[in-house]
């Protein structure tokens, strides 16, 4: 419980297992749909913004540089949450509540490019970077939901 009488640094520690990803989750995070991820800042004010991720058999890899603020508040505290959607379809999501397992050097950007194969067709164009790293997420909840409601953008 949290709030104003109870101590919320414990809350970071806690540590919950990790969920298999179905297998519409993997499809979504397989295809080029952006992901919102939300991360905490030092009062433990949420932050999101769009990232690409990819996916390494149930662990969600998003790739980042840890000099900027994502990557400062994840070596802070490695909570996070996704919402990924269909870029066809955004009623079709999957939405995800985590943790940071592992922390990889990506200064090669072999994990960035193929991402950018992901996203782009082609490696990614910017090549130098020094502190490239993938954040390795392990899901403690992931839910899957497509709405019977139709995107039809006039």
């Amino acid at each position: 419980m949290t709030g104003p009488n109870h101590d919320t640094a414990d809350a970071s520690k806690v540590v919950h297992a990790q969920v298999p990803l179905s297998q519409d989750a993997r499809r979504l995070l397989d295809s080029p749909n952006f992901a919102s991820v939300a991360t905490l800042m030092p009062d433990g004010a949420p932050k999101v913004e769009p990232v690409w991720v990819g996916r390494e058999g149930d662990h969600i890899l998003i790739a980042t540089d840890s000099r900027g603020l994502k990557g400062k508040n994840l070596a802070l505290d490695g909570r996070v949450a996704l919402s990924v959607t269909d870029y066809r379809n955004p009623y079709e999501q999957v939405l995800v509540r985590g943790r940071v397992i592992e922390t990889r050097d990506d200064n090669d950007l072999v994990v960035l490019d193929a991402l950018s194969e992901q996203y782009l067709g082609k490696p990614f164009p910017r090549r130098k970077w020094s502190s490239r790293v993938v954040y390795v997420v392990a899901a403690t909840v992931a839910r899957y939901y497509k709405s019977p409601l139709e995107h039809t953008p006039s």
